[in-house]
Formats: structure tokens, sequence, C-alpha cells
């Protein structure tokens, strides 16, 4: 009885540090998000943040109501670095991750919304979280890319320019006047609302192989009509072809011995 009204004033107060020190910390955490988010902060960095902020403060508290309680902290403090150390030494993998995560946030090659191309995947980028990227591939996949990976590879973002180049490629017979073809070609493409005069679409000879002849057309347009830029020149150009008597040479393939 007597230890218990000895001991009972510090376990009282290091109840009411813990129950003031929580409030405290949520509190300073929704005041943090709000000053980052009126200051226009990436949404992402913001909630990294703000979650890194709640942590530490938490951690700190509870430091401090240990000491308060009477138990020595410094041994604590060592058994919490050791366990900190055998963490780490068990999850460098998803350390790696994490360390990509903050990479990706800081440097932001790309962000939320962008359609990127990394790691034979290419897709909107859902999500930015703290190990993994979330994309969503266009036939509606959910696609988890690891940070780790993400960060250290080569990334295509095709949502920072506003506009794009399409890179067709189109192979015609040799008996194909080379001058109507391109010529047909041109004409299709002038009469496209969405295809820019500035820069001129261009339709240039990329190479000649053993069985055809094969151009290369280049129209700009923005990234929203990409697509439909592509499927429009392929289909219309096949139309335009037959129209004018253009044969359109099929891959051959070479017989082996």
């Amino acid at each position: 009885i007597a230890l218990l009204i000895d001991y009972s004033p510090k376990f009282i107060s290091a109840l009411l540090l813990l129950i003031i020190g929580l409030y405290a910390i949520k509190t300073t955490n929704k005041i943090v998000k709000k000053v980052m988010i009126k200051n226009n902060f990436d949404p992402t960095l913001s909630k990294f943040l703000a979650d890194i902020l709640l942590w530490a403060l938490r951690v700190l508290l509870f430091v401090t109501v240990i000491s308060k309680l009477g138990i020595d902290n410094s041994s604590f403090v060592a058994v919490l670095g050791a366990a900190g150390l055998a963490i780490g030494l068990s999850l460098q993998g998803s350390l790696s991750n994490f360390a990509g995560g903050i990479l990706i946030i800081l440097f932001k090659p790309f962000r939320v919304g962008d359609t990127i191309e990394a790691q034979g995947i290419t897709g909107t980028v859902s999500e930015i979280q703290i190990f993994v990227t979330k994309i969503i591939s266009a036939n509606n996949q959910t696609i988890f890319v690891p940070n780790g990976t993400l960060s250290n590879n080569t990334i295509i973002n095709y949502s920072i320019q506003e506009n794009r180049r399409t890179d067709l490629t189109l192979s015609i017979s040799y008996e194909t006047n080379i001058k109507t073809a391109r010529e047909t070609i041109l004409e299709l493409l002038s009469k496209n609302p969405k295809i820019h005069t500035t820069p001129q679409a261009t339709v240039t000879v990329r190479d000649f192989s053993d069985h055809a002849i094969h151009l290369a057309v280049r129209a700009w347009c923005t990234n929203e009509d990409f697509q439909e830029i592509n499927s429009f020149v392929l289909e219309n150009c096949k139309e335009a072809f037959d129209t004018k008597g253009i044969a359109i040479q099929p891959f051959v393939k070479e017989k082996s011995n």
C-alpha cells in the first residue's frame, strides 16, 4: 500500500502527460496539414511529411512518459536502437522502396494523374505510396510497382509535354510511286482538325527492306488525342490507298533452309 501511495503521483502525472500529449500531437498534425495545403504543397508529400511528424512525436511522447514513471530510458533507447538495426537488416528491400518513394515524392518525375511508361508497364498513376506506386493500365488493371525499382530505372512521362508526335510506319510495294503515296497521306492528314499544322505533319522514307518501302508518318497532336489520331491515320490511309490503287506491302517472313 505504501509503495502504491508513493508511486501513484508519478503514475497519475504520466497518465495526464500521455492524454495531453496525444491531444497536442493530434492538434499539431492537423495544423501542419492545413498549413501545407494552404501553401499548395503536393498532396502526397503533405501526407508523407505529416505521417513522419506524427510518429516522431508519438515516439518522443512515449519516451517522455516512460521517464515520468521513473524508468531509466537509456536502456530503453539502447533496446530501441538494437531493434531498429535488426529490423533494418531484415527489411533491406522495403527500405530501398521507402527511399525510392521519398525520391519520387521530392523530385517528382511524375505526379498523380500522369501517364507513364516504366518497367514495361504503361498506364496512369493512380496513387504514390511510400513503398509502391499504383498504376492503372489502359485495360483497367491495377498494377503496383515497387518504388525502389521505379526510382532507379528509366521512366517515360507522357503527360509533362502538352503535345505528342505520332511515329507510324506504313509499308508500300516497290511498284508504288513514293510521291503519290506521300501526297495521299498528307492530304488525308490535312483533313483532320485535331492534327496540328505547326509543326507540320511529315511523310518521309524510313528505309528500304527486301520486300517493301517503309514510310514514316509523323503528325503532332495533343496527348488526349494521341490514340485517336493513331487509329485515324492507320484506318483512313488503308481506305485512301485502296481508292488510289496503292498496294500496302504485308510483312514477309523469310523461310529458313
